[in-house]
């Protein structure tokens, strides 16, 4: 206990004071609310546009590019798997003559309903 008693806390020097009164003063509260309220809109407007933007581009994907590319796919794979099971079913050889008239039909075909 005696080894307690003759700790004694550092001393403070003059100099750490100095320092802490030499740093910049930060603005009040009401003068950063002043400037806040002004960025504070704008960034708003923008953010409320960012948000807007973002909806319609939600809106076409889900409304007009995902059915479509979801089609085309489905589509793509029913031709394929019905090849394949009319190869493995019967002797018939499925043959795709033009690849680029087989796309085109294919695309034309998964927008003709939308």
């Amino acid at each position: 206990m005696s080894s307690l008693s003759s700790i004694s806390p550092l001393p403070t020097s003059p100099s750490s004071d100095d320092r802490v009164d030499s740093l910049p003063s930060s603005p009040t509260s009401s003068e950063m609310s002043d400037t806040a309220n002004g960025d504070e809109e704008e960034e708003s407007d923008a953010e409320r546009e960012w948000k807007e933007s973002l909806q319609q581009l939600e809106l076409l994907l889900t409304m007009v590019v995902v059915p479509y590319v979801g089609k085309y796919f489905g589509r793509k794979c029913a031709y394929w798997g019905w090849a394949k099971f009319m190869e493995w079913n019967y002797p018939v050889e499925i043959v795709v003559t033009s690849k680029s008239t087989f796309k085109a039909a294919g695309a034309v075909e998964a927008a003709a309903s939308l």
